[in-house]
């Protein structure tokens, strides 16, 4: 009997509204890769970088809340064990939406580079598809002490850090 097929690197498409500057779609892949760990192999993420309006529309349905926000997370459900044959199609996780211009806003406002803190949404996004949270103060702790080392990798500052 002959070994599955090894898997394939974090599959990430990005997908780009307006004219706000983002990252690239291989940092967004190293980003969320580094943050999946083991489960990015064989994984697809889908990425959209939309303007306020989108966000705030999106923001308002999901979480009631009527105003723009930096990034949503849409969580697929788990789906069955395909058979070995089926098993090298990419397994969506789900969905980030990133609003590239409150990040850009977050980014001056928090004295940071926009660039660090796009690599940290899409970590804190990416752990949000896994399931981390941060809802109760346990949660958020384990859920900040993955950014920061997962941050830490790429030498970027702890985010939770006052300036």
């Amino acid at each position: 009997m002959k070994p599955p097929p090894a898997r394939t690197p974090l599959q990430v498409d990005v997908m780009r509204e307006g004219r706000d500057w983002a990252p690239t779609a291989a940092d967004i892949r190293a980003w969320a890769s580094a943050a999946l760990g083991r489960r990015a192999a064989g994984a697809e993420l889908a990425v959209r970088v939309v303007a306020p309006a989108e966000s705030r529309r999106l923001n308002a349905r999901y979480r009631g809340r009527a105003k723009p926000t930096n990034v949503l997370s849409f969580p697929l459900p788990a789906l069955p064990v395909a058979a070995p044959e089926a098993r090298r199609a990419p397994r969506p996780l789900g969905d980030l939406v990133i609003c590239a211009r409150v990040v850009r806003e977050e980014a001056r406002q928090q004295r940071k580079t926009i660039k660090a803190h796009w690599a940290h949404l899409v970590i804190h996004g990416a752990l949000h598809l896994l399931g981390y949270d941060h809802e109760r103060d346990a949660e958020a702790r384990r859920m900040e002490r993955r950014e920061v080392a997962v941050l830490k990798r790429f030498g970027i500052a702890n985010p939770y850090r006052s300036v």
